[in-house]
């Protein structure tokens, strides 16, 4: 190839790269419009200060928690965790609640090895396990029950409360997901949003009515 008809590929290629960057940018824009066009307000939470500090701490992961990561991990007890910049959709819960002085690792481990027979066995696991059981939300689901902290499912948005934990069935098949409700309304379709981690890191969207909800808990 000669020079002349290498200066010409060099610029077609620069031509390419930057209809590319403007077509990135301008899928940007309409996304940012998009999302700002959603009437979004941040209301007062009532009640208890403890509830006020596990919705702002479950906020908070949104700035660090940047990796999805469900791995089985060796963990101290009680108060272990994963590394900060990631974990799993009960993490996100885990943490959040530990702010408001509530162990769950430390309170699953307790009432499953009281009664471990009451308590999913999907895993096969022949005892408690406190590296795990209270990352997997079925886990959470029954300790919350067992608490008396179920509230009805409803389609009702405003029955859904800051600080409230929601579950889902994200497939039909029994995969399983949980977020937290925060004090973000969106006026647009009538509910709180939800910090959650479904992938990418902690995230607050609009996804209370997403999926197929298969649990709400009031714990505070």
């Amino acid at each position: 190839m000669n020079l002349k008809k290498l200066m010409l590929c060099l610029m077609l290629v620069s031509i390419a790269v930057s209809a590319l960057a403007c077509h990135h940018q301008g899928t940007a824009a309409q996304g940012s419009r998009a999302a700002s066009a959603e009437h979004v307000r941040t209301l007062p939470m009532q009640g208890l200060p403890v509830v006020r500090q596990v919705v702002e701490a479950a906020i908070e992961q949104t700035h660090y928690t940047s990796r999805y990561d469900a791995a089985y991990a060796q963990l101290d007890y009680p108060g272990g965790d994963v590394p900060l910049d990631r974990g799993a959709c009960t993490d996100v819960i885990v943490r959040a609640f530990r702010k408001g002085g509530v162990d769950l690792q430390q309170s699953v481990h307790e009432d499953m090895s009281r009664d471990f027979a009451a308590y999913p066995q999907t895993w096969g696991l022949p005892k408690p396990d406190s590296n795990i059981d209270h990352r997997r939300v079925p886990n959470l689901m029954t300790y919350f029950k067992r608490e008396g902290k179920a509230l009805p499912v409803t389609a009702s948005g405003k029955d859904y409360l800051p600080g409230d934990v929601v579950t889902w069935d994200l497939n039909g098949l029994g995969l399983s997901h949980t977020g937290m409700v925060t004090n973000l309304w969106s006026d647009d379709t009538q509910n709180y949003l939800i910090v959650h981690n479904i992938g990418a890191g902690a995230k607050i969207e609009n996804v209370l009515f997403a999926w197929h909800i298969t649990g709400h808990y009031r714990y505070f």
